[in-house]
């Protein structure tokens, strides 16, 4: 790291690219900078929000999820070739990137239906709204009581991703005397070219059925009184920004629909699963959504199938930002910080996947002015615990607020009480008003979900 201070103002290419980056994309973000009044979002004052609520507080962008998922369906329109009386295509939100009871109400009333990997999950989303017939069960781990609840829901399918997985499904919907509807997701080897941690389709990963197993498993589902395979399921990993990849998986999963169906099985969707890459900062590429779409649709068009797809990020990722107050500024010998309220117990990707997000203050910041080389940390005992390492940043006074931006994804659904910390609250802003959809969390309220022994009293 090199040597740095708190009044090293030098200029660069880089000075405040954040700002100028968050300045520009404002219209994205649902943003409005008032000067000498800050940051607004839809006409709502983020410095209100934080006065009310505290930080940190996660908030969210209801109007900015609805274009989202218009722009979606857009991307997967028109006439599907070969296939015209083909349904809509399906979109399953990930309820692992935000599980928000407000937000997925949103979501459910935009006609969007869920993909689950978890029974809690699977809680939120009916409760949410969402309609069973629209939801979709993956994850390598499901637990009988899991699947017990599953089945007794009515779902649209369960994804099975192993052989040993099949065998307890078969299992479960005969003890529950039902037809069970079950799609297989397979594992077509394909390189998403995204961070490790993201890959999810290539042969070392835990996820999906190989290839080679596939066909075999689909007839043993196919010929079971208690199954009803109705699709194949695919995801590859996520924070993709190219087609190729999908393209690829695609041509796998063809080429078993075809042997499929030359055996007279006939599926009635497939799911390409998610991974749309969003931009977290200046110059980082971002999927092109409309490309994608239509060349989805060029490969598929003449399949016949009800297409699914499981967007989670690309929905909500720019739909949120987490704000946050300077507690206090430190020089040190090789650096400065700009110490935060919010730590990584409260955004974790930024210490786990070195992950970047523009972090900017919330007032507004005049063209031009000087900047500091700084690095944004949080308060927990971990040297890891940090927002942004080496970001130029004008200058910030104790108490003053910040906004780390792209927040709307992985944030509050990956936050711990590491330290003993509370949990953000969280805020959804619609329509010109605010509401605190989750108070924030009280250590009080963390010390009365545990007990001591009778020994201990």
């Amino acid at each position: 790291m090199a040597d740095r201070t708190l009044d090293d103002e030098a200029q660069g290419a880089d000075d405040g690219v954040d700002a100028r980056w968050v300045c520009a994309q404002a219209d994205r973000f649902g943003l409005e900078f008032v000067p000498g009044g800050g940051a607004l979002l839809r006409g709502v004052s983020l410095g209100a929000i934080a006065e009310a609520v505290g930080t940190p507080t996660y908030v969210y962008d209801a109007e900015g999820v609805r274009e989202r998922i218009s722009r979606l369906r857009s991307a997967l329109s028109g006439r599907r070739h070969g296939s015209a009386q083909a349904p809509d295509p399906l979109i399953c939100f990930a309820l692992k990137a935000n599980s928000s009871l407000a937000l997925l109400r949103v979501i459910a009333r935009e006609g969007v239906g869920a993909d689950i990997v978890s029974g809690g999950e699977l809680a939120r989303a009916l409760a949410a709204g969402i309609p069973p017939h629209r939801i979709v069960f993956s994850g390598v781990g499901k637990t009988d009581a899991e699947l017990d609840a599953a089945i007794a829901a009515g779902i649209r399918s369960i994804n099975i991703e192993s052989a040993e997985e099949l065998q307890r499904v078969m299992a479960r919907a005969t003890a529950a005397e039902a037809r069970v509807p079950v799609s297989l997701r397979v594992n077509p080897d394909v390189d998403p070219n995204t961070h490790p941690y993201l890959a999810t389709g290539l042969r070392q990963s835990k996820f999906g059925i190989p290839m080679v197993q596939a066909p075999e498993l689909a007839m043993r589902a196919h010929r079971h009184p208690h199954l009803r395979l109705v699709g194949l399921a695919c995801h590859i990993g996520s924070q993709i920004a190219d087609i190729a990849p999908y393209r690829e998986s695609i041509m796998h999963l063809r080429r078993m629909i075809g042997t499929l169906r030359d055996q007279g099985v006939a599926l009635a969707h497939l799911d390409l699963g998610g991974g749309l890459g969003v931009a977290y900062r200046e110059g980082e590429p971002e999927l092109d959504v409309a490309a994608w779409g239509q060349a989805v649709r060029v490969e598929t068009d003449d399949l016949g199938l009800q297409l699914a797809v499981e967007p989670g990020r690309w929905l909500v990722a720019d739909a949120g930002v987490l704000l946050t107050r300077v507690i206090g500024r430190k020089r040190g010998e090789a650096g400065a910080f700009v110490i935060v309220d919010a730590a990584m117990n409260d955004l974790l990707r930024p210490a786990l996947y070195e992950a970047y997000h523009a972090i900017v203050p919330v007032r507004t910041v005049a063209a031009g002015a000087p900047t500091h080389r700084v690095d944004i940390v949080g308060p927990v005992c971990e040297s890891g615990d940090f927002l942004g390492l080496g970001r130029r940043m004008v200058a910030v006074e104790t108490g003053e607020l910040l906004m780390v931006m792209d927040a709307g994804a992985y944030g509050m659904t990956m936050a711990s009480n590491y330290n003993t910390r509370p949990l953000p609250a969280e805020v959804l802003v619609d329509d010109g008003r605010f509401a605190v959809t989750r108070p924030r969390q009280r250590v009080e309220d963390l010390l009365a979900q545990e007990q001591l022994p009778d020994w201990l009293t």
